[in-house]
């Protein structure tokens, strides 16, 4: 079955599919993954503005938190829609695209790199990350490849920040 059938509008209603669905942002038909993508930054750039920083620390701790209970949800939501991985299930990038700012600074340059990096490693799903999205099933498989695709932004954010110095 394709991974984009149409969601119906039901679906927000319902307090897990509105969250797997990202608050609505993996609606579009069209790049649902990059909708979803740019709502995280927006609500991370949101928690920015409110709390004044983002401290490392508590960003880990969403995106452990997020993570667990992305599995749940995303797996939930998949099953109620007959469809592995739905295109429009995107608390997964949420999630991804949180790890990969952890310990980063923000500065729209850092945001706008981590959100480029993220939809490229998202979308050509290099090794391990192909592998996770087609061997692992379920909630955990539709979070792992994201997870592992934060990872990678993580690590090339964190070089890239070590070797500017900043």
């Amino acid at each position: 079955m394709s991974k984009n059938i149409s969601i119906p509008f039901q679906f927000l209603l319902d307090p897990v599919h509105f969250l797997a669905l990202g608050l609505g942002s993996g609606m579009p038909r069209v790049a649902p993954g990059t909708w979803g993508t740019l709502m995280a930054l927006v609500l991370f750039i949101l928690a920015y503005w409110i709390f004044g920083a983002v401290q490392w620390f508590w960003l880990l701790l969403v995106v452990v938190a997020g993570a667990v209970i992305g599995i749940y949800l995303c797996g939930k939501t998949a099953r109620d829609l007959g469809v592995h991985d739905h295109g429009g299930i995107v608390w997964d990038e949420f999630i991804g695209f949180w790890l990969c700012l952890i310990g980063i600074p923000v500065g729209w340059y850092w945001l706008l790199a981590a959100f480029v990096l993220f939809r490229i490693f998202d979308i050509l799903k290099p090794l391990p990350i192909k592998w996770a999205d087609q061997k692992v099933q379920g909630g955990l498989g539709i979070m792992l490849d994201d997870l592992i695709a934060g990872a990678y932004v993580l690590a090339i954010l964190h070089s890239a920040k070590w070797a500017l110095g900043a």
